[in-house]
């Protein structure tokens, strides 16, 4: 069985554990929390040097980084990822773009000012910064989304999931989605995807601990 080392409210792990609740795939949580460090103890730098979650670790002794590396892999051969190169090369467009221009702003201001006790005051000087290059980001998704329903080939993709997850609690970053209409209704035709779960969601199969690594 499959087995994700995650943190619960973390966007990038969240995309994983979406995609694995669509396709219906069995898989064991652990709960990873890097708030209390516990992605840097050696047992767990062993399994990923960069010390960072989302981590996929396969049967057989392999672990896979990089939440859209992973999103990448289990979507290979589903509905979510196509087969042809042009349309898997604007998934993969997208999916760059996320971790590029979107992820670093939206995401950074959601874990400093929601997630870091005292972040505001530790990182005063970055808040504006990623205010405008957040922003920026969404101004770039709403032309896109004017135009059609979803990001790649105009169908539902791991690129949605991508852009999902981080865009969709932008509001605990300050970011206020009302100027950007057409995202608004895209967050809602993503949510109203089948097999959709919200960042809560756990599955059923009684999660390890990190100790237990």
């Amino acid at each position: 069985m499959l087995k994700l080392h995650s943190m619960q409210n973390s966007g990038n792990c969240y995309k994983v554990r979406l995609l694995l609740a669509k396709l219906g795939v069995p898989f064991t949580l652990v709960d990873v929390d890097i708030l209390r460090g516990e992605n840097r103890t050696p047992e767990f730098l062993m399994r990923n040097p960069e010390g960072r979650v989302p981590l996929l670790e396969l049967p057989g002794g392999h672990f896979l980084a990089e939440s859209n590396a992973i999103l990448f892999y289990l979507a290979s051969g589903t509905r979510f990822l196509a087969d042809g190169p042009l349309a898997r090369a604007e998934v993969l467009r997208w999916m760059f773009f996320e971790q590029h221009s979107h992820e670093p702003a939206i995401a950074a201001a959601r874990f400093w000012l929601k997630l870091v006790r005292g972040g505001r005051d530790l990182r005063t000087h970055d808040i504006d910064r990623w205010l405008e290059e957040g922003y920026a980001a969404l101004g770039v998704m709403e032309r896109h989304l004017g135009r059609r329903a979803f990001f790649a080939d105009d169908t539902f993709s791991i690129a949605d999931i991508a852009l999902y997850a981080h865009t969709h609690v932008a509001g605990e970053g300050e970011f206020d989605l009302e100027p950007f209409p057409a995202v608004r209704r895209w967050l809602q035709r993503v949510a109203a995807d089948p097999g959709h779960v919200a960042m809560e969601w756990r599955p059923e199969t009684v999660p390890e601990k990190v100790n237990s690594i």
